[in-house]
């Protein structure tokens, strides 16, 4: 059996590897619909933000947490997660650079790591409760 530590680690590195994937399909259907048909940025970004969430929760749900929870509580509470990083997100980025005069993708920088660990603890202890250790051992 692992440490603690090497085990939340390679947890939170899937967590991580995930994440990316989900920004990889996000571009992908951002890109397909602006370029490929057209379609509004707006609109494509928000397509291809939803197609990167959903791309996200299944992958955690089945690879980083192992979770056997009903789609229908865990869906849901990994969406507010997400909600609320992106409210975080948006909160660094404009207070970032208002208030400490930073370059945006410097304050997006930060952003991205703050909601990254964000997301993966609250997921950890809130969404998939009592699942952590299932998908360590």
């Amino acid at each position: 059996m692992q440490p603690l530590s090497r085990r939340l680690s390679l947890q939170f590195a899937s967590f991580a590897a995930i994440g990316a994937v989900g920004t990889g399909v996000h571009y992908a259907v951002l890109v397909a619909l602006v370029s490929g048909l057209g379609w509004s940025p707006v609109l494509a970004t928000s397509i291809g933000a939803v197609c990167g969430a959903l791309t996200n929760y299944f992958l955690n749900y089945r690879l980083t947490f192992r979770s056997r929870k009903r789609h229908s509580e865990a869906m849901i509470k990994f969406m507010v997660v997400a909600a609320i990083g992106l409210g975080i997100n948006a909160a660094i980025v404009k207070y970032g650079v208002q208030l400490a005069g930073l370059h945006y993708l410097v304050a997006q920088v930060l952003a991205t790591g703050v909601v990254l660990v964000w997301g993966f603890l609250a997921n950890r202890v809130w969404t998939f409760q009592g699942e952590a250790q299932h998908a360590e051992g």
